[in-house]
């Protein structure tokens, strides 16, 4: 485990991206004061005079984009040197690096404190190595007798035996000093509050249109086969060949419909371009209602108000809500009468779909069932209300849609 580390190439690229910030500061000292047997002081003066040049350089909106890349790509394991079940992270945002612009003056000052982080840091790097090094080669030759550590002074032919500490101290200064580059990178690199509330606005579009999905695949599929089903079972039950044809014939019908709709939803899913048909709209609520019927159930319809003038998502949910409430209604009742009244005005739509319930069969459960909640979720979307339960013996679905 503590070996694990050493055999992995990003603890040497994390090393590098560190080691590589101490050139600034390393061409700024060879300018002034000059490197030359420096003192201490003159390494102060080598690391501060930059400063001022990297926290300009950071005002670009560019640089953070460009500081942002560079990290992703030396900082965390690419393809090649992912382990089994390790996060991707060179090339998507797991990292928690952010790869955009600076956008404001917040990212523009984290972006100027991860340069001057990043230049000191590696410049301490770079000569805690030099000097590791250093000591090796000096424990190696048993000619130089000159203290090597700060507790150490050893002289002769023993002190060889002493070179392997300094290049195991060498060995966990480029593990742990990766580490702390990687976490503060993703503190001063990583996304601003803009960019993680656009990022969490996208995820929940995603998952809005996941849903959204869902629900028609829900309501049209599970239409079909509740027609298929009862039609199959009652043409068996009837032993009539003309009725069997009927019933044939309807099977046929609403399983094109639904393989249309199937369609459109994969074209949806897949994003190819190409042109997507229509939902089906309210105005074509008769094919409905035919269906219903055809299977043996006793639709009472009454449609009342320009339903063809309604708005297009209003007229698109109002047919889903109706066929999943006839959906319902031949599923958990059976062939029995069922009431539907459609009625539109200038302000809003009321659907209003009731069935009784055959004798001994409880009643669902209001919330109950993904169908119903798909129907109050519609309605809420666009503003309304939808109420499904038992009222004066019957089952009903009653909605209410804004126009407005």
């Amino acid at each position: 485990m503590l070996l694990r580390p050493l055999i992995r190439a990003v603890t040497y690229t994390r090393w590098l991206h560190l080691v590589i910030g101490a050139i600034v500061p390393l061409a700024a000292g060879l300018i002034y004061p000059g490197l030359n047997s420096p003192s201490f002081g003159d390494w102060l003066t080598a690391a501060a005079l930059p400063i001022p040049l990297m926290a300009a350089l950071a005002l670009v909106p560019s640089a953070r984009r460009a500081e942002g890349l560079q990290a992703r790509l030396m900082l965390f394991p690419g393809k090649h040197a992912r382990r089994p079940g390790e996060e991707a992270y060179a090339d998507d945002a797991a990292t928690g690096i952010s790869a955009t612009p600076s956008a404001s003056w917040t990212d523009r000052g984290r972006t100027a404190l991860w340069l001057v982080f990043r230049m000191e840091a590696g410049l301490v790097a770079w000569l805690v190595s030099v000097w590791l090094l250093q000591c090796t080669l000096v424990l190696l030759d048993t000619s130089i007798d000159a203290p090597v550590l700060p507790f150490l002074t050893p002289s002769g032919p023993g002190k060889a035996a002493l070179a392997p500490l300094p290049l195991l101290a060498l060995l966990a200064l480029v593990v742990m000093a990766g580490r702390l580059d990687t976490r503060v990178a993703r503190q001063l690199l990583g996304p601003s509050v803009k960019e993680r509330m656009t990022a969490l606005e996208e995820r929940t579009e995603r998952l809005l249109e996941r849903n959204r999905i869902a629900r028609e695949l829900h309501d049209s599929l599970g239409h079909a086969l509740t027609l298929a089903v009862v039609q199959a079972g009652a043409a068996r039950a009837a032993q009539d060949p003309e009725f069997t044809d009927r019933a044939l014939a309807a099977i046929e019908e609403t399983g094109r419909a639904a393989l249309e709709d199937l369609e459109r939803v994969l074209l949806l899913l897949r994003e190819t371009g190409r042109p997507r048909g229509a939902s089906p709209g309210l105005d074509e609520a008769a094919r409905l209602l035919d269906s219903a019927r055809s299977s043996g159930a006793q639709v009472d319809a009454e449609v009342t108000g320009p339903v063809e003038d309604l708005p297009g998502p209003v007229s698109r949910e109002a047919y889903r809500m109706l066929q999943e409430a006839l959906t319902n209604a031949l599923r958990h009742a059976g062939p029995v009468p069922v009431d539907v009244r459609v009625t539109a005005d200038r302000s809003r739509l009321r659907l209003r779909v009731t069935n009784p319930l055959p004798p001994g069969r409880p009643p669902v459960a209001p919330g109950t069932g993904s169908g119903l909640r798909g129907i109050r979720e519609r309605a809420a979307l666009l503003g309304g209300e939808a109420k499904t339960g038992m009222k004066d013996g019957t089952w009903r679905v009653d909605v209410t849609l804004p126009l407005r």
